[in-house]
């Protein structure tokens, strides 16, 4: 058809802008969830198809988008409320990239991880690595962080005795039982209170019910130190964590400060009955776990290891020792000579130069030289492959400052591959989940971890919004408190980091061993204890944040992970503070008993364990979203002001039908919680909810409501 004029061509325009409705852009939605692409982990060389959703008869076209190609969807499927487009690809054995495209009369737009566009970002586009997955068992899973040392002592016989041994100008001392509550001291590398592997079966059946599907274990290898990531022996379980059955030697002289002369250390952990026993200990520990159908992911701390380490023996622990060959500080004739980077390599120069590289300039912790030693990467992968086979079986490992490992990027990457690999091949449901700030997507290409401890995408964003908090507690900008725009962009641009098998089983925690326990921060006092005083870690806590804070972490996509102690009320600032013992006897019940309900609803629900998510119309200290599939909805609003606030709730995105009944889960306030049930009623997509100050509140479709809609 031809106009004859401009104003006429406009009119036209017009005309059929106003025939057609206007574009519902919250109905717009995919994911890489089992909804929106089948199969959710596909193949090499699978055909996938991949669907999105609009609301009913709201567009007139939808392509599904790549670099160089338009595929137009079908409309396959209609509701009351959306429409669903599909698209069958065939895949290859190359990464597959895609966004979509969404023409409605004379208007169009774009749809990418980000949301929706007005134009294409490459850097946000969905995508499938075919072959890629990670194990089911992890997407969601409720995860437990125990620091051992201090969360329960099961077997005072395996106790590290006082002076026993010196570790960086420190003899070690053993806390009293009847101290367990003492705060750790400043500087307490050496301080040990006794908790063990023991200790941790005695309170499986604490963890059991409470919700807990994973325990996440600091390192528990053979170490002089009470945090272990100083690894001594990686062939085998701490005895002071498993069984001591032969008990000899002499204490050190008060006041000796010779390493070699620590008499009663070499007899105990390098005792070889001591380590066959804690070995031996540890599998049956780990059949009880999985008797219980618990998982267990060790840390493997492979960047560096520790000056006592046999490799190393710098303290001449295992000098002369039958069995053991002499260590690359002991003769320059060692085997693992190349295992370190030792600064002058002229033997004419030994042993007047023994100087090495150490992680960040420790020389307690000698840094792993991969480049140098093929036989310490193959080492490596053995160990790697070891713990998650019989008759131990580990369900995975966690990697300490896994970016750090080696000299250069490529061969860092080289080696995740290799050891991706090694572990994949003995255990193929094991999860390789990595210690990692800033963007990992180098790392999340489908070929080296599983998935990370998630800082960026869920532990700092919240914790600025909810407190105005640095997640150390050594800084505080209340101006950041309840800033919408800054978490939901924050949140927004690193969830998009993940490809979907990654994001549904990363590591979301609001505390661990390396930052402020996160009830501290809530109090809004930054510094450390060594200034502020450990009893202030505690004073003028907010408890009703510390309920919202779980709440979202239980609904959050991945997998919530407790740090021990924090479902309890435990306090502390930074590094060491926050690695206090449990506080058996002294738990604040109410938020044990908060967590557990919040555990079984994540649990109970595969909308939350591992359905879709999308932000909701939030505003300044009002955050909303959903976590929803076909059978399944749930809205999630939470207030962190200080004044109750009513809200007119879109709640289309949330897969919520134009007219339904809305019934509350569970709230929090800044005085409890409450499982008593309220009713909201849903008409064209929109809710009004009142909230009270401080509160949380989970909202679900009510079932009948929707089989009458």
């Amino acid at each position: 058809m031809k106009y004859q004029s401009v104003y006429e061509l406009n009119r036209v325009q017009q005309y059929i802008m106003q025939m057609r409705p206007v574009l519902r852009k919250q109905a717009l939605f995919s994911d890489g969830t089992k909804d929106y692409r089948i199969p959710a982990e596909p193949k090499e060389n699978e055909i996938v198809t991949i669907r999105f959703r609009t609301a009913k008869d709201n567009v007139d076209v939808v392509w599904l988008c790549t670099k160089d190609t338009r595929y137009q969807m079908k409309l396959v499927e209609r509701d009351d409320t959306f429409d669903y487009y599909a698209v069958r690809i065939p895949l290859t054995t190359e990464r597959f990239s895609y966004y979509f495209e969404v023409a409605s009369g004379l208007l169009n737009c774009y749809y990418d991880r980000y949301g929706v566009t007005k134009e294409v970002r490459e850097q946000y586009f969905f995508e499938i690595v075919p072959g890629f997955s990670t194990p089911d068992w992890a997407k969601g899973a409720v995860m437990y962080q125990i620091l051992v040392d201090r969360f329960y002592n099961g077997d005072p016989s395996n106790d590290v005795l006082d002076g026993e041994y010196y570790y960086i100008k420190t003899l070690s001392s053993r806390v009293p039982g009847e101290q367990w509550d003492k705060c750790p001291e400043n500087f307490g590398v050496a301080e040990f209170y006794g908790g063990d592997l023991a200790g941790v079966l005695e309170k499986l059946d604490y963890l059991a019910k409470l919700g807990v599907e994973v325990i996440y274990f600091n390192p528990i290898f053979v170490s002089p130190s009470n945090h272990k990531y100083d690894i001594q022996d990686y062939d085998h379980i701490d005895p002071h964590y498993g069984k001591i059955i032969e008990d000899e030697g002499e204490l050190l002289i008060e006041g000796e400060t010779d390493n070699r002369k620590a008499t009663r250390y070499c007899c105990r952990v390098t005792n070889q009955k001591n380590l066959e026993a804690g070995n031996a200990f540890f599998a049956e520990f780990m059949q009880e776990v999985h008797k219980r159908g618990m998982k267990v992911i060790l840390d493997g701390v492979f960047n560096h290891c520790g000056s006592f380490n046999h490799w190393m023996d710098r303290e001449e622990i295992y000098a002369g020792r039958e069995g053991f060959a002499p260590g690359a500080y002991v003769s320059k004739d060692s085997p693992y000579r190349d295992y370190f980077g030792f600064s002058n390599k002229d033997d004419a120069a030994w042993p007047h130069n023994k100087s090495y590289e150490g992680w960040w300039g420790h020389d307690t912790l000698p840094k792993l030289n991969y480049e140098g030693s093929k036989a310490l990467y193959e080492d490596i992968l053995r160990i790697g492959k070891k713990w998650v086979s019989e008759p131990y079986c580990a369900d995975g490992w966690r990697l300490d400052v896994a970016a750090d490992l080696g000299h250069s990027e490529e061969f860092n990457h080289q080696f995740w591959r290799d050891f991706r690999d090694a572990v994949k091949e003995a255990n193929p449901n094991a999860v390789i989940l990595a210690e990692h700030y800033g963007d990992p997507k180098a790392w999340l290409a489908g070929d080296q971890w599983d998935t990370i401890m998630n800082y960026s995408a869920f532990m700092e964003p919240l914790t600025w919004f909810l407190t105005g908090m640095e997640k150390h507690s050594d800084e505080y900008q209340p101006e950041r408190i309840g800033k919408i725009s800054d978490f939901e962009g924050a949140m927004r641009h690193y969830m998009t980091s993940f490809m979907t098998p990654s994001l549904y089983c990363a590591m979301n925690q609001l505390s661990n061993h390396d930052h402020s326990r996160f009830l501290t921060r809530t109090n809004h006092k930054a510094g450390r204890a060594e200034f502020l005083g450990k009893e202030s870690a505690s004073e003028n806590v907010d408890y009703g944040v510390m309920r919202e804070a779980v709440l979202v972490q239980m609904t959050w996509p991945g997998a919530p992970t407790l740090y021990y102690g924090d479902e309890a009320g435990l306090c502390g600032y930074t590094d060491p503070d926050n690695r206090r013992t449990y506080p058996w006897g002294h738990e604040n019940v109410e938020l044990i008993d908060l967590h557990r309900e919040l555990i079984r609803i994540h649990k109970d629900n595969p909308a939350i364990r591992n359905g879709s998510f999308t932000f909701l119309d939030s505003e300044d200290d009002l955050l909303c979203y959903a976590r929803f599939n076909r059978e399944q909805q749930f809205i999630i609003i939470v207030n962190n002001s200080n004044e109750e606030k009513t809200k007119k709730l879109n709640v289309l995105g949330a897969g919520v039908p134009l007219k339904c009944t809305l019934r509350q889960l569970i709230v929090t306030t800044d005085l409890g919680y409450s499982l008593m049930p309220q009713y909201y009623q849903v008409k064209e997509s929109t809710v009004s909810v009142t909230i009270q100050k401080k509160s949380a509140v989970i909202l679900t479709t009510v079932q009948h409501e929707l089989n009458r809609c």
